[in-house]
């Protein structure tokens, strides 16, 4: 039952990050955030966020994540049922740009 427990604290903590995010955080630089995946370490200890935005300013956005670390944490403690809450570890994911810029070169074509 254990090796099931990561993915469902992953799913669960996607989800209230990226309310927390569109809902809580008042930080100007941060505008429209899509948490794309969360990897929870095994002992629940630390958490990888990867995250896309379409501002033009993507490194103000992952500083501005980054300073709010401690709030999103806070807030996202309140709202999980954990002993610990883990760690947040913040990384800009350009997936979805890249596709989008790749399709116009093939459509171009």
């Amino acid at each position: 039952m254990t090796q099931f427990r990561p993915g469902r604290m992953a799913n669960e903590i996607q989800k209230e990050i990226a309310d927390i995010i569109a809902n809580e955080v008042k930080d100007p630089r941060i505008g429209m955030v899509s948490v794309l995946s969360v990897e929870v370490s095994r002992d629940l200890g630390s958490a990888k966020v990867h995250f896309s935005t379409f501002d033009t300013d993507k490194k103000a956005t992952l500083a501005a994540l980054e300073s709010a670390k401690g709030f999103i944490r806070h807030a996202l403690g309140r709202r999980i049922q954990a002993r610990v809450v883990p760690e947040l570890f913040f990384y800009l994911d350009d997936s979805i740009a890249y596709g989008i810029r790749m399709a116009g070169i093939i459509d171009r074509q």
